[in-house]
């Protein structure tokens, strides 16, 4: 399986309703992908650290911060870092960071007819 077909296959099973996904299984499989890095897994772990910060609790910003910096910079590019600040500010817009909501609008819309046959 593709790491775009795992990721089509995380989105299918868990959707986009964040206060329902259990954020401990994301924080898991978030520490397994950072721990033993596949070449090519850029938009796994992306999806990941973008369910972290939807999902929103603070104490995640570290983790995504080793996921954005710790691995290569393919990966640091594809992990927003809108997504560390918002939720280190709680969520507010401002000083060029666009409100949780806003992020997380536009996350689902990437996602949200993501295709393993658009790469």
């Amino acid at each position: 399986m593709t790491n775009e077909q795992r990721a089509e296959a995380l989105i299918n099973e868990l959707g986009f309703e964040f206060d329902k996904i259990d954020r401990n299984y994301i924080r898991q499989l978030t520490e397994v992908e950072v721990k033993s890095f596949q070449e090519g897994s850029s938009e796994y772990i992306r999806l990941l650290c973008g369910y972290l910060f939807c999902i929103g609790d603070e104490s995640d910003i570290e983790l995504i911060k080793k996921a954005k910096y710790n691995i290569n910079f393919d990966v640091g590019c594809m992990i927003d870092q809108e997504w560390i600040d918002s939720l280190a500010n709680g969520g507010a817009a401002g000083d060029g960071i666009r409100s949780k909501d806003e992020l997380i609008k536009t996350f689902v819309e990437y996602y949200r007819d993501f295709e393993p046959d658009d790469f």
